[in-house]
């Protein structure tokens, strides 16, 4: 095809844009219209693809007959094969009539599946038996219908990932991917941003009737380099928006202002919306210090609730309080006023400032940190060996419960009779 002709397609179905990939998209969809070849049309949420389904169905052969788009990802699993197969009187629970599906009410037309990659595997087989034979199953029914209806499939995720983590069947898979059409996302259609943009406004500005918005040269720029996750949907709503808020309408759009709606919580991956300043090694030293005294902090911070829980269960414990007086050095810090230790925070606007003179006993923390691992230890070998003592003295009162019968024994414990045998074994335990 010409560019004639393709600027006539793309008056007629109202798309704009001039790029090298979306005039493929459209020439392929042109080709393909005139078959009854099975369409798959790929390409990220938001980039226009129900557009191209439209396309195909207008310039086919059947462009007198039903046109219908589902969303297979709205549809609930346990309902869709009543959607598109339709269900008998009584199939299931709320059946009270017969229905029809979509492959029955668009015969002879074409059905738009959109996010087929969301599809249950059930569904799948009976999707694979309709574009293989044209034929299908109505839910509950056992009676084999026939259905003429081209499939039009679209999806904005990789089929075969999905393919190969089962989820998605590869027979029908290939049996969809008989032609594919790609459809670019905005961020690589370059001049086209600016073109959609000016559309938009213009459109917005009569529904509001107001003057149409314009952009300054960065302006401009940053919105051609900007990477649109949310594609031509974002791109509309970014037009919307402007047109509504801002008021001065005499002035053109500053890249300062375009940045705002553009969210800066989601920077473009080719420019940054918010620019941090690169090359200062005092910023970037001052921010690992401030890590590094986070990392302090919260290492005396979590020593002394250590502290606590350890004295708490010493106190509680039959010799506890030995241990306790034995290292009373250890815990006096506990009966003294704690004072109240907070993390400081980490504020962008400090990380890229001078850092403040300010000096860390090193030597302190390390003496903190060791008094922790002491603790840890005595605690760990302490509670290992009360828990042995504890396990050995309710064998030996099971046993003597059962008159020395390890089963009787072991089923009092809860324990296999193997395991009991064991345990007898390792503490020496007379029978």
């Amino acid at each position: 095809m010409d560019s004639s002709e393709i600027q006539a397609i793309k008056n007629r179905f109202g798309i704009i844009g001039n790029s090298s990939g979306l005039n493929h998209a459209i020439n392929v969809a042109v080709q393909v219209a005139a078959t009854d070849l099975t369409v798959l049309i790929t390409g990220e949420s938001g980039s226009g693809k129900e557009s191209f389904s439209k396309i195909i169905h207008s310039l086919s052969s059947r462009k007198h007959g039903p046109f219908i788009a589902i969303n297979c990802g709205a549809i609930p699993e346990g309902t869709i094969d009543s959607e598109l197969f339709g269900h008998e009187k009584g199939a299931f629970t709320g059946a009270l009539d017969a229905r029809k599906g979509y492959f029955e009410t668009t015969n002879s037309g074409t059905i738009f599946l959109d996010e087929v990659g969301e599809m249950p595997l059930g569904t799948q087989a009976r999707l694979l038996r309709v574009l293989e034979n044209g034929e299908y199953i109505r839910v509950g029914s056992s009676k084999v219908l026939k259905t003429n209806v081209r499939v039009v499939a679209a999806t904005n995720v990789n089929l075969l990932d999905a393919v190969n983590h089962g989820k998605f069947r590869e027979d029908l898979y290939y049996r969809l991917n008989t032609v594919p059409i790609y459809v670019p996302p905005l961020r690589d259609r370059g001049e086209d941003i600016l073109l959609l943009f000016r559309k938009f406004t213009n459109d917005f500005s009569e529904r509001y009737r107001t003057k149409p918005v314009r952009l300054d040269a960065e302006a401009r720029d940053l919105l051609i380099q900007y990477s649109f996750p949310g594609n031509i949907r974002q791109l509309k709503n970014i037009a919307e928006q402007i047109t509504i808020l801002e008021t001065d309408k005499e002035l053109p759009i500053s890249i300062e202002t375009l940045n705002h709606y553009l969210n800066p919580v989601q920077p473009s991956s080719r420019k940054a919306l918010v620019p941090l300043r690169s090359g200062d090694d005092n910023a970037t030293s001052f921010s690992e210090r401030e890590l590094l005294y986070k990392v302090l902090f919260d290492m005396r911070r979590d020593m002394t609730e250590l502290k606590k829980l350890v004295r708490n269960v010493l106190e509680n414990e039959k010799y506890g309080g030995d241990i306790l007086k034995d290292h009373q050095e250890l815990f006096s810090s506990l009966n003294n006023a704690e004072p109240v230790i907070t993390t400081p925070t980490l504020e962008p606007a400090r990380l890229l400032s001078p850092p403040p003179s300010r000096t860390v006993d090193l030597d302190r923390y390390s003496d903190e940190r060791d008094e922790i691992e002491d603790v840890t230890h005595v605690t760990a070998e302490e509670e290992s060996l009360s828990l042995e003592d504890k396990e050995k003295e309710m064998i030996i009162k099971a046993l003597r419960k059962n008159n020395n019968k390890r089963k009787y024994a072991a089923n009092a414990l809860g324990i296999s009779e193997r395991t009991l045998y064991r345990k007898i074994k390792q503490y020496d335990i007379e029978e």
